[in-house]
Parts: structure tokens; C-alpha cells; sequence
């Protein structure tokens, strides 16, 4: 039995990037050193009928979520907020950080604390979906697909239904 036909919205804008300083935690002894990437972030829309104009979504306002999301993570130092591994000190303008035996001390200003038990593509990539999925679910779009890439060949992809 074939799947039924559906229509499938790629899209992957040269914009739709994000320039980040992070460490991803292997586990409560293991974390890589702070380095930076430059991510790029592809959506895949998927859904068997379209509107009365022919479309599946409106891929503009599609389009500034990602770009507003983008700035906001864009040339930060992305932390997680929910891992057990680390712990948290803030005040004067500076956010300090412990992992082991590690300190990192960094202007609060330069900080995004994500929601997050890792700063991995994995979450990266599930955030973004959580955070589109809310502006799609009065659509006709049935799947979201959100990949995060952190460097050339290496990336994640979060699928799931939004039915």
C-alpha cells in the first residue's frame, strides 16, 4: 500500500543561521571545551491538502519565526539552564558557571540560558520545533521537520506530527 500524496515545504534561507558559543555535556565528568559554531536551521512542512490559494502555509510568517529566533540566540554564549552538571552564579553583570572543576565566568549580557539539559543539536533542534510547531497548529501542516546544523555534515533533524 502506497503512502497518500502529500505536499512537502522545504525551506532552508541562506538567513536562517545563528552564530553561537557553546560546550556540549557527554555526561556529569565529560564536556567538550568552549568553542563556537555557525548553525544553520532547514524546516520541512508536510501536509496533504492546501487553502484556497493554493498553499500549504503562509511560508512568510513561517519564515520571520525562524529569523526571530535566530537573533535571539545569535552571537551568545548558550547555556543550559536545566542540567544537573553545572551550577549557577550571577551578579555583578557576570553569570559564573561550574562544571567539575571547570569555571567559567561571562559577561550576563553575553549569556542565553536555554531551557534546556544540554546545549546539543538534538535539543537545538527540538527547541525550534517546539517553539514553530505553536504558529502551525491552525494550519494545514501536518508534519514539522527542524534540522540544526552545527558544521558540514553534521547535523539533526526533529520530526514530529502536529495532529
Amino acid at each position: 500500500m502506497s503512502a497518500l500524496p502529500r505536499y512537502r515545504l522545504l525551506l532552508a534561507k541562506e538567513d536562517f543561521k545563528f552564530s553561537v558559543a557553546h560546550f556540549t555535556l557527554f555526561d556529569g565528568t565529560r564536556a567538550e571545551l568552549l568553542h563556537g559554531h555557525n548553525y544553520r536551521v532547514r524546516l520541512e512542512l508536510a501536509g496533504r491538502e492546501l487553502d484556497e490559494w493554493g498553499l500549504l502555509a503562509d511560508i512568510d510568517v513561517v519564515k520571520q519565526a525562524v529569523r526571530a529566533i535566530c537573533r535571539r540566540l545569535d552571537s551568545r554564549t548558550l547555556l543550559p539552564e536545566h542540567s544537573p552538571a553545572l551550577s549557577w552564579m550571577q551578579g555583578d553583570g557576570a553569570v559564573e558557571v561550574r562544571f567539575g572543576p571547570r569555571t567559567y565566568r561571562l559577561p550576563a549580557d553575553d549569556v542565553l540560558r536555554l531551557p534546556l539539559a544540554n546545549t546539543s543539536i538534538e535539543l537545538l533542534a527540538r527547541m525550534f520545533w517546539d517553539e514553530l510547531a505553536e504558529g502551525l497548529r491552525d494550519t494545514r501542516v501536518e508534519t514539522l521537520a527542524v534540522s540544526v546544523e552545527e558544521t558540514a555534515g553534521q547535523s539533526c533533524c526533529y520530526e514530529a506530527s502536529l495532529i
